[in-house]
């Protein structure tokens, strides 16, 4: 019997306007339409116009971009940037007068500064968030207008799978933020009514705007790379550099995305109510969002390639991405919901908070030039990357190794971030000269802003080398394979271990100087409004993000890449497709686990400037270690991360053994499907929807215990308590969030190592696929799945998401239980 297939409306591309329903066509038992009626074009104009390509069955046609929407976008877009430029030429020269006081609530039992709003810095801020939705809407178009091969040999088979893999990265992501809507509700109610006790107006306005923002930079990255992959898998046909290029612009739009909404939506909020605490709910709601994407993402994502390839590769000896393993797609789909979705939410919030740590900061130490100066440097980090993104690109060279084209593909990526890194600081230097006085404060504060960019990039290259095959950390774990699977786990979690030494020493030494470097410049100050070196620590925490659009774009293209590789396996494209894909699908591992790195130590850096802000906030001017709430605050929030990392590993856990067990009963139930024959196909479908009840299920538990734990701590043991609770979650998460993706990101890397055929076993053999060296790293791999792509990741969350929500508890406390106590 056959069953109506369900047409949903969501957005299937950039654009948030264009709805077109899922095409409705009737399903059969196994969940496959029949040729004539399968999957058609969901950008066709023309549906009567279909033609077939024989060699497939499928009936397709290339998509058409409805390519005046984009341009309506990008019209609308250039339209508002002269609007801001204007208004911040008007103000800047007087023409019109800045009377906008700042409304931050301030602190009458010690001194503090009066301060105007820095109008012109936050239409310039604007200017540049509106510049960077423009191009990440004219690089959308670009991608969608790249053919997807639809009349190419087997073409018609890769785009019938993309749209699958496209409609449940959709579904998922619309489930979860059903699921988050009652959550948002919820919170938004508690804050309305704290609102109305008088403790800040508008906090529960922007704690909206903060979860809507976040949810829709995830449907942008998630639209596009869902997209992207089947254009990147046909541009591989032609050659390498045009994949890169596609693949690359996909990853540019999710970088500018984030920057870009997230410029404009925090100017928009702080101009409408000119409140800096406020700023705080927009935080929390980006945070809250980013958390149960991140988690959620995770869960699924890794539930699905553990299921995979412990049924597929290892009992079943089936190739990975193979069409006949049911979890294939699912898996697919998980590249998407995880490393794109919640990668970009993740990375919103960093962006986001940052920038509200130091303007809040400032605001008290410096004034309005304190307030002008993250956005500054944030719209100049903006301009820079759009120029850094134009600059990766590469050729092909006929007859190169595979270690030459990884090299030329890793310095392509490397000339756009260092290019953009380069300008920045040419230009960040002229905005602080220009902002502050030179010798007491200028130089200062310019070096902490180089000193945050500089160790973004030094965490990245640290990490790269603790991750990648090309050095010996991680061909030590590939080696320790020839003994087995124990003793792959015990190398990779000794390298995940020894590599969180460069991370920690490179943060500890920035925040020493950028305390001392912040002091230094906040003399002039200090006597009335204290020490201001934790300023210094929020402006390297805006210095090492402002890239953050090509920073992000050069991890976000990466799950693009190894979905193209995946179509090209399950389509049976050329074997110089695949081996294309595979080479961009290598270096993406490489970028997402700089990428990683890179996440983490600016979560750190945001994380500490927010505790300071929350301490000024609860009316705390220091949290003693030696007091016993604070001790027992510092052992909570040291033991959390441990916890929430527990929780999520054990939900992969679960989740993985549902969809072990759905892969084994359609291998046994499903005549011929194991054996590949023809006509026979798996039930995908199946695999997917258990995944994603299975992963929005197990996210609720660990995202309540990072929500409540300091709401709970904060009543109980008070403001001290808490400031205890979190300088104990970031130290102890630093240092695991480092160890478990370092850890999972190693053992990948040593599997594709022995893959690649580069391993030599002890009687001068080579221990390539199948051998019993390789699947000891496919264990040692599939314990690592969730220790970089899900409790890793999701940790850094956790610490962010504490400290704001830290923040906007702090004057609630204040309010009941009075100042530094």
């Amino acid at each position: 019997p056959c069953v109506p297939r369900i047409s949903i409306f969501f957005p299937h591309n950039l654009s948030l306007l264009s709805l077109t329903p899922l095409t409705i066509a009737p399903m059969s038992d196994s969940d496959t339409a029949p040729a004539e009626i399968r999957d058609v074009d969901l950008h066709a104009d023309d549906a009567s116009s279909l033609q077939e390509h024989n060699d497939d069955g499928q009936y397709f046609q290339e998509p058409k971009t409805r390519a005046v929407i984009y341009w309506g976008f990008m019209i609308a877009f250039l339209v508002f940037v002269f609007i801001t430029v204007v208004f911040a030429l008007l103000f800047s020269t007087d023409i019109l007068k800045n009377d906008w006081k700042d409304q931050t609530p301030k602190d009458d039992t010690t001194g503090h500064l009066e301060y105007f709003v820095p109008v012109e810095a936050i239409f310039t801020s604007m200017t540049a968030g509106f510049l960077a939705l423009f191009v990440m809407t004219f690089l959308g178009l670009r991608v969608m207008n790249s053919p997807v091969g639809a009349m190419e040999p087997n073409g018609g088979k890769m785009y019938a799978i993309s749209l699958d893999i496209r409609e449940g990265a959709r579904a998922f992501l619309l489930r979860e933020f059903i699921y988050l809507a009652f959550f948002v509700a919820g919170v938004f109610v508690v804050l309305f009514a704290v609102d109305q006790s008088g403790y800040f107006v508008p906090t529960p306005i922007c704690f909206l705007a903060g979860a809507i923002t976040s949810a829709i930079t995830s449907i942008i990255g998630m639209s596009i790379a869902t997209a992207a992959n089947v254009r990147t898998a046909n541009a591989a046909r032609k050659s390498l550099p045009a994949a890169l290029r596609v693949a690359f612009n996909a990853g540019t739009v999710m970088g500018l995305s984030v920057v870009g909404l997230g410029l404009v939506v925090l100017s928009v909020f702080y101009l409408l109510f000119r409140d800096l605490a406020a700023l705080a709910g927009f935080g929390f709601g980006a945070s809250s969002i980013a958390l149960f994407a991140r988690v959620g993402g995770g869960i699924y994502t890794k539930a699905a390639d553990v299921g995979a390839d412990l049924v597929g590769k290892v009992e079943s000896n089936i190739p990975e991405d193979d069409p006949r393993n049911p979890a294939t797609i699912a898996d697919n789909v998980g590249d998407n919901v995880g490393d794109i979705a919640g990668m970009g939410a993740d990375l919103f919030e960093s962006y986001v908070g940052s920038i509200i740590a130091a303007a809040t900061l400032g605001g008290e130490l410096f004034g309005t030039s304190g307030v002008a100066a993250p956005f500054y440097l944030a719209a100049g980090g903006v301009l820079c990357s759009i120029i850094g993104s134009s600059l990766v690109s590469t050729r092909e060279k006929s007859g190169a190794s595979d270690d030459d084209v990884q090299s030329m593909l890793l310095w392509a990526i490397r000339r756009g971030i260092f290019a953009a890194a380069f300008l920045n600081v040419l230009i960040g230097g002229l905005i602080v000269f220009l902002l502050f006085d030179p010798h007491p404060e200028a130089w200062p504060l310019f070096l902490c802003f180089v000193i945050g960019l500089g160790a973004g990039v030094l965490i990245g290259l640290f990490t790269e080398y603790a991750t990648s095959f090309a050095y010996r950390p991680t061909k030590s774990i590939a080696q320790s394979g020839v003994t087995g699977p124990a003793t792959v786990v015990i190398r990779g979690l000794s390298v995940g271990m020894l590599s969180a030494i460069a991370p920690v020493v490179i943060i500890v030494v920035s925040i020493v100087l950028c305390v001392l470097l912040g002091d230094l410049a906040g003399q002039k100050y200090e006597a009335k409004v204290g020490p201001a070196g934790v300023y210094g620590i929020a402006i390297a925490a805006v210095g090492m993000l402002s890239t953050l659009g090509v920073t992000l774009a050069t991890d976000a293209y990466g799950p693009v890449a190894d979905n193209a590789g995946g179509l090209a396996e399950m389509s049976e494209l050329p074997p110089e497709v695949r081996e294309r894909t595979d080479a961009l699908d290598a270096l993406g591992n490489t970028t997402a686990a700089t990428g990683k790195g890179f996440a983490i130590g600016s979560a750190v850096l945001t994380s500490l400037a927010l505790m300071n802000a929350y301490t000024r906030a609860a009316g705390i001017s220091s949290v003693n270690v030696l007091d016993s709430l604070v001790i027992g605050g510092l052992l909570l929030g040291a033991l959390l991360p441990f916890v929430f990392a527990a929780l999520t590993m054990t939900a992969v856990g679960d989740a993985a053994m549902t969809i072990i067990k759905e892969v084994r009963r359609q291998f046994a139930t499903i005549d011929g499907l194991l054996e590949g024959r023809p006509g026979v196909k798996a039930e995908h479908r199946k695999c997917i929807d258990q995944c994603t009840k299975a992963s929005l299920r197990k996210m609720i538990l660990p995202g309540f215990i990072a929500i409540s734990a300091p709401i709970v701590v904060g009543f109980i043991g008070r403001q001290k308590m808490l400031g205890g609770l979190l300088a104990g979650s970031i130290s102890s998460g630093f240092l695991l969030a480092v160890t478990m993706s370092n850890a999972g990101g190693a053992w990948d890397n040593a599997k594709k190592y022995v893959e690649a055929g580069k391993l030599i076993g002890p009687d001068n053999n080579i221990q390539g696929k199948g051998s019993e060296a390789h699947k000891a790293t496919v264990v040692g791999d599939t314990i690592g799945d969730p220790f970089k792509d899900t409790s890793g990741p999701s940790l850094n969350i956790l610490l962010k998401l504490m400290t704001v929500v830290a923040l906007v508890l702090g004057p609630v406390l204040k309010n009941i239980y009075g100042g530094d106590m």
